[in-house]
């Protein structure tokens, strides 16, 4: 870390670790877990660790950005304050930083490219359409040059408070009164089928559109009732024997 540069926010070579919940377990929990995740980390590993969203300690570290002000060569120098102290873990840098371990709901990773190369744009949308400079609740953003062109870079928190097509459709608004375009969109990593249903159903103008309007779907739920069925447990290839098919 004392030679890494980038341009995103860092606390550490990890920086991260969210505990997410998916299914059959709430935020609550996965805050304890984090909790306990954190001790091991401070005690097996040495690291400083930090607590935030569901997890945190104090209200000034639920947010992700407030942890990481002055990134990790800020923390170098004020790691030893009380402001600043770890919530596991020594109070000293190393050569990999500090972690960040929290719980908080499904995070979508989402990044607008316009036709531009002036990141200037980009980061007065950016500071438009986040929370904490008055935008849409739950959105971080920033505006980054990658490879040449402007980019919106965000951190979708709670996509149930601000789904995906409202953000999209704020930057391309932006983007229009200052003269570009939206080029492209990509999402980092995964992100829950809802999202996509919830922007085909916006677009399309279908608002009952589910997943459960889907072929693929039907065809899951079919094969999960055949599993519970005593057929099912019959090996398919005793259902046609020695059956050979005529020949044209």
């Amino acid at each position: 870390m004392f030679s890494q540069r980038g341009a995103h926010p860092r606390l550490g070579a990890t920086d991260v670790l969210p505990l997410v919940p998916i299914e059959g377990i709430t935020v609550a929990e996965c805050a304890l877990l984090a909790h306990k995740l954190a001790q091991r980390i401070g005690d097996e590993l040495a690291l400083p660790v930090y607590m935030y969203a569901a997890a945190a300690t104090r209200p000034e570290r639920r947010r992700l950005p407030d942890i990481r002000k002055g990134e990790f060569e800020g923390l170098l120098e004020t790691i030893h304050t009380a402001e600043r102290i770890p919530d596991y873990g020594p109070a000293r840098v190393g050569s990999a930083g500090a972690i960040v371990v929290g719980a908080r709901p499904f995070l979508v990773a989402y990044n607008v490219y316009l036709n531009t190369g002036d990141v200037a744009i980009a980061k007065a949308i950016a500071k438009t359409i986040r929370e904490s400079s008055g935008g849409f609740p739950a959105v971080q953003a920033l505006g980054l040059l990658v490879e040449g062109q402007a980019q919106v870079s965000m951190n979708l928190l709670d996509t149930s408070v601000t789904p995906l097509h409202v953000v999209y459709d704020a930057i391309g608004r932006l983007a229009t009164e200052q003269g570009v375009t939206i080029d492209r969109s990509e999402l980092i990593g995964l992100t829950p089928r809802s999202v996509v249903f919830g922007a085909a159903a916006h677009y399309l103008k279908l608002p009952d559109l589910t997943p459960t309007r889907t072929v693929e779907e039907a065809v899951r739920q079919s094969l999960i009732s055949n599993l519970q069925s005593p057929i099912s447990q019959r090996d398919w290839r005793s259902e046609i024997g020695d059956f050979t098919p005529p020949a044209w």
